[in-house]
């Protein structure tokens, strides 16, 4: 006996519909950066990534005039690192009408940790805090949204770099891509010889 038609069979996790779970926030924590929801409420550590694939995505200005990249080591950024940094700026341009502070960079990452002296196994340790990994060359924060004089730029984003934990650069708009350690040089345009000799008869 046949149905006329194929049927497919999906297992009991397949039916669920796919299940997001508030950001574990403790009342301690409402003020800090945070996803709204979540996927998996624990997750692995993981490591910094080595940008050696190519792309300069990320390592110039997008939205303002100046800005802060990290020109040392790779760093895993907490959500308190980056609010505090965020406020430094906020408090040293806020004499200017207008200015705003842009954060490329958001901690979605759960950090979890176990306590000390604590014996193997027993699951994974509670979760402590918000964090993001952000590799060599990547912009940090930017300065825009009204004209602002360099000198104020560079002493706040100087101040700002001061709170976080690892060796920042200043960038303008003028500033060239980085790729890690390297920065990007633009080719130069050669002239193809036929054109060279061309330019030179017409003339």
């Amino acid at each position: 006996m046949s149905w006329g038609h194929s049927r497919t069979h999906l297992s009991h996790a397949d039916r669920l519909p796919k299940q997001t779970f508030l950001a574990p926030l403790g009342a301690r924590f409402r003020s800090q950066l945070a996803p709204r929801q979540v996927e998996h409420v624990k997750r692995h550590k993981g490591r910094v990534p080595i940008p050696i694939g190519g792309s300069t995505k990320g390592t110039t200005l997008a939205y303002g005039d100046w800005g802060i990249r990290i020109k040392g080591m790779g760093v895993r950024f907490s959500a308190k690192q980056l609010t505090t940094a965020e406020e430094v700026i906020k408090r040293k341009i806020k004499v200017v009408k207008g200015a705003k502070v842009y954060l490329r960079v958001f901690p979605d990452i759960p950090v979890c940790i176990k306590g000390n002296e604590t014996r193997m196994g027993k699951g994974k340790g509670t979760f402590e805090f918000w964090a993001t990994r952000v590799p060599t060359g990547r912009v940090i924060f930017e300065i825009g949204g009204a004209p602002i004089r360099e000198e104020l730029a560079r002493e706040a984003l100087r101040q700002a770099a001061d709170k976080l934990p690892t060796t920042m650069e200043f960038v303008t708009r003028a500033s060239l891509p980085r790729l890690g350690n390297m920065v990007i040089q633009p080719e130069t345009p050669v002239i193809p010889p036929s054109s060279a000799v061309e330019r030179t008869v017409i003339s």
